[in-house]
């Protein structure tokens, strides 16, 4: 009896959500305008060891197959910063910062249809061992590039589910 109520009451509030404006994202599966768009995108090269995990990153979020229709230009800035400093000046805390300036150009004409950033950071324990310090920081870089491949790809499938025509070949 109780699960019927819960059905009900489920179907009662999906009811209510079709009238406040929402819409999938990927709505029109394969072929609708959010997906359309990414896998017309190309990544262009990004320099250094962070650029090559980034692109690689979105290379897989976007799945490029066809023809392009935009290029995804970015530039990183990857610091590390010590934060936490004992009294012999060694540092016990890191933070790993990784921003990306990224921009949608349109192949056809040149134009910079998306111009954003991203960005993520991560807190690193420096510990006795240099190894197990440098496994951490690579680990946090490797985390951090998901991340802001992550937010690159929403923001651009946001852009391309209001640009008008964006989805369209």
């Amino acid at each position: 009896m109780r699960a019927v109520a819960l059905l009900a009451a489920a179907l009662a509030l999906s009811g209510t959500l079709s009238g406040c404006g929402l819409r999938p994202l990927y709505g029109g599966g394969p072929n609708g305008a959010v997906r359309s768009t990414l896998a017309a995108i190309e990544v262009a090269p990004i320099s250094g060891q962070s650029g090559w995990l980034v692109a690689n990153a979105l290379k897989d979020r976007l799945d490029h197959g066809g023809t392009a229709r935009f290029r995804l230009d970015v530039t990183l800035d990857d610091q590390i910063t010590g934060l936490g400093v004992k009294r012999d000046d060694s540092v016990t805390r890191e933070r790993r910062i990784l921003r990306a300036r990224y921009q949608l150009v349109d192949l056809a004409n040149g134009n910079v249809v998306l111009d954003a950033t991203a960005g993520s950071d991560a807190g690193i324990d420096v510990v006795g061992s240099e190894y197990a310090t440098i496994a951490a920081e690579q680990t946090a870089l490797e985390r951090l590039s998901g991340i802001v491949a992550d937010q690159i790809v929403a923001r651009v499938a946001r852009y391309a589910q209001t640009a008008p025509g964006a989805g369209n070949p």
